[in-house]
């Protein structure tokens, strides 16, 4: 099977990331899902370690498209991404960044339920 799509069955929101309008001056956008797609089709499908981290992609970019709260804060903190000039595979840094930055929203918007015993 070609390998695109391979990659396209991984990717559920696919389309709707490619498809997504967003303003014409929001280049954070932009260049988000132009970062989605050179690394979800030069990833090696072969590698495990870069399939769970295409599909953890695709997830993210999808709620950053449902998600106004979360666009917010990843275009304010993606700003504060910093990587080495000695890093070998800098897409795979940046991607790996964004999605640190989802799993930090992830943890400060998710609030722990605690139920109480009663005696």
């Amino acid at each position: 099977m070609n390998k695109n799509k391979l990659v396209l069955e991984m990717c559920p929101n696919f389309y709707r990331i490619i498809n997504f309008e967003y303003f014409e001056e929001d280049l954070v956008t932009d260049k988000l899902i132009k970062i989605y797609e050179n690394f979800i089709f030069n990833a090696d499908i072969k590698n495990d370690e870069e399939v769970k981290i295409v599909k953890k992609i695709d997830y993210v970019l999808g709620k950053y498209i449902d998600d106004n709260l979360f666009r917010r804060k990843m275009q304010k903190e993606i700003y504060n991404v910093r990587i080495a000039k000695t890093y070998k595979n800098k897409l795979l840094a940046i991607v790996e960044n964004i999605i640190a930055i989802f799993n930090h929203y992830e943890e400060d918007t998710t609030r722990s339920i605690y139920i109480a015993r009663w005696i």
